[in-house]
């Protein structure tokens, strides 16, 4: 069939109304659900993953000429240990679920940290560490992450344990140097799992005192007459973080804070809300200790959960208006390459006198990344979000939620760098272009459960004896096999960070056009349909901290790009480009007050007005 001009024409302003009309803003969230698993780094689990900064990272970190995937070890069989597969040997496959990782407290953590040179995991921390999972372990993981938004620079808010970075999820405060107030008096600085009325001491400096008195976002929340509960499984043990507060501990029953925040109704109760159209604007879910993926615990078991709530929300008419986040608390003591960070030293709220060690001044966070990611119609499409966020990010979400329909929940407790340096998350999102679509999601097996009880974990260790942690494997490692990664492809959504192979595509008509290089200056190609040309991949590296959006641009053999386009073996002689993600999926790329284009021209052209560009995370 051929169409005239004028019936193109047409069809071209009935799709352009259409597409308006879908459009939606951060206003039509309805909803807003949070879920937080433990213990997984994001190596640990999604090192692995294609598209994403896993084990490819062109901007690994060195010490003394080594990349930080060569963590130094205390072992006489090796000097160093790579990465390595929890399953490399196969009788070990079903017994990794049930392995345990290192210690998650704030001093091995710190120690692992070891003044920002991340060499400390095997030495100060466990060998176990450095241990990490592939997609085969936790497809359902996977599939979540791929099917909509999966951030890869998402972090602990404090280099420590859960219920620290619990109390900062809901308060964005931990007291860190008493910005909030004398610790006797108002709590903290809270920095370890504890939950005894009163204050630790190391000689005369308090430190984790119990109960925290600060004000926290459900407490905001119910002020301005927002909806809210706390999903609380009755086998969650300690990980509700209302309370760690004092305002929540002494409420009275029929107080709001008591009747919606200390309660044992856990995911039955979000079934049924959902079921009965009763669910409230913002939930907090605090699963099953069983199937929290706490070593451990299994990743199996928390896949149920995970899937469970998705579905639940998926399959009813809620999916249309709601966003879920499904978080971490922190690492549990498994390693990430990344370097966490940090606010500069001496930073109020963030840097401080180590209060177990008291020779010692260090930053609190944030830490390192985790696992996390979004889903709702406005992500799906397997996005990598790569800008910087920690536990600070998921609030300062609802205070940007509550804004666009007209009610502010601001926290005071939020320092001013957090709220200036960490993600609010809403970059995530391509609220111009909703998929109503509802995926499907592979139906994961019922967790084992006998006597009332989810029993996952002991027939994961009663069945697997034996085979549960693998032999460390010392002196056995290349970095081919140890740095193993699928190969593919995501599209890049949010500010740019380093740490991935990148294409730049840009749309002219009906014809894409990528960003290429030949042997000595930029040209023009046309992108394979999964982005695997070599010569159109570039290397970012930024100038400035982790939040720059400057950046010299490098080819895979390491030269660089000048403003005319030329390649130079120098980088101090490359332009530096700013790169600003102007939303909708789309960046522009500036350099000398001009714009960089590929539209149009056999090589890469400068003009006056933005011109657009998709980017591309690829692993191959």
């Amino acid at each position: 069939m051929v169409f005239s001009a004028s019936t193109l024409s047409t069809i071209a302003v009935a799709l352009a109304a259409a597409q308006l009309a879908a459009a939606s803003s951060l206003a039509d969230v309805k909803h807003v659900v949070y879920l937080m698993q433990e213990n997984r780094a994001f190596d640990h689990y999604f090192g692995t993953m294609a598209g994403v900064r896993g084990f490819k990272d062109p901007n690994v970190v060195t010490v003394d000429g080594k990349p930080i995937w060569y963590q130094p070890t205390n072992s006489d069989k090796a000097d160093y240990l790579l990465p390595f597969y929890l399953a490399y040997n196969s009788t070990y496959k079903g017994g990794a679920q049930c392995a345990n990782g290192g210690s998650n407290d704030w001093t091995p953590n710190h120690n692992a940290w070891n003044g920002g040179l991340i060499n400390g995991w095997v030495t100060n921390n466990s060998e176990y560490a450095w241990g990490h999972y592939q997609r085969s372990d936790i497809p359902v993981h996977f599939e979540i992450a791929e099917t909509w938004t999966v951030a890869d620079m998402y972090a602990e808010f404090v280099i420590g344990p859960t219920a620290p970075n619990r109390a900062s999820w809901i308060s964005g405060s931990l007291n860190i140097g008493g910005t909030l107030g004398e610790p006797e008096t108002v709590g903290g600085p809270y920095i370890e799992n504890w939950s005894t009325n009163g204050c630790e001491y190391n000689g005369a400096t308090p430190y984790d005192c119990y109960p925290l008195k600060w004000n926290t976002m459900p407490e905001n929340l119910e002020a301005q007459n927002i909806s809210w509960f706390t999903y609380r499984d009755a086998d969650s043990t300690n990980d509700d973080p209302m309370f760690y507060f004092e305002n929540y501990i002494d409420a009275n029953s029929t107080d709001p804070l008591a009747v919606k925040g200390l309660q044992w109704l856990g995911l039955a109760q979000f079934l049924d809300d959902v079921a009965n159209g009763t669910l409230p604007e913002v939930s907090w879910i605090v699963g099953s200790f069983p199937l929290s993926e706490h070593p451990p615990h299994t990743p199996h078991g928390g896949s149920w959960y995970q899937e469970k709530v998705i579905e639940t929300i998926r399959d009813s008419p809620y999916y249309d208006d709601t966003v879920i986040f499904i978080s971490y608390d922190e690492t549990g003591g498994w390693g990430d390459h990344v370097p966490p960070f940090v606010a500069p030293n001496g930073t109020d709220g963030e840097w401080t006198t180590d209060p177990e060690n008291l020779s010692s001044y260090i930053p609190a966070g944030p830490g390192f990344r985790l696992p996390f990611y979004a889903i709702s119609p406005w992500t799906t499409g397997g996005h990598v979000f790569t800008e910087p966020a920690d536990h600070t990010s998921q609030l300062m979400f609802l205070e940007k939620w509550a804004e666009a329909r007209g009610k502010n929940v601001t926290l005071d407790t939020i320092n001013p760098w957090r709220r200036q340096h960490m993600s609010d998350l809403t970059n995530m999102f391509h609220f111009q272009q909703p998929n109503w679509t509802k995926p499907a999601l592979t139906n994961v097996t019922f967790p084992e459960f006998a006597d009332g009880e989810f029993t996952e974990t002991t027939v994961c260790q009663d069945t697997y004896a034996g085979h549960i942690q693998i032999p460390v494997p010392y002196g056995n490692q290349t970095e081919e096999d140890s740095l193993w990664t699928e190969s593919g492809y995501k599209p890049v959504r949010g500010a740019l960070t380093e740490g991935r192979y990148l294409v730049f595509t840009q749309a002219e008509g009906w014809t894409t056009h990528a960003l290429a290089y030949g042997s000595s200056y930029l040209e023009v190609g046309t992108p394979a349909h999964d982005y695997s040309t070599k010569s159109q991949r570039f290397v970012l590296h930024q100038v400035g901290d982790a939040f720059s959006h400057q950046f010299r641009l490098a080819t895979l053999g390491g030269k660089y790009v000048t403003a005319s386009g030329r390649l130079t073996s120098s980088a101090s002689a490359g332009a530096v480009f700013t790169i600003t993600y102007v939303g909708q999926d789309e960046y522009t790329i500036k350099v000398d007050g001009h714009y960089l284009s590929v539209a149009g021209y056999s090589r890469p052209s400068l003009t006056y007005g933005p011109s657009v560009f998709k980017i591309f995370s690829v692993t191959y």
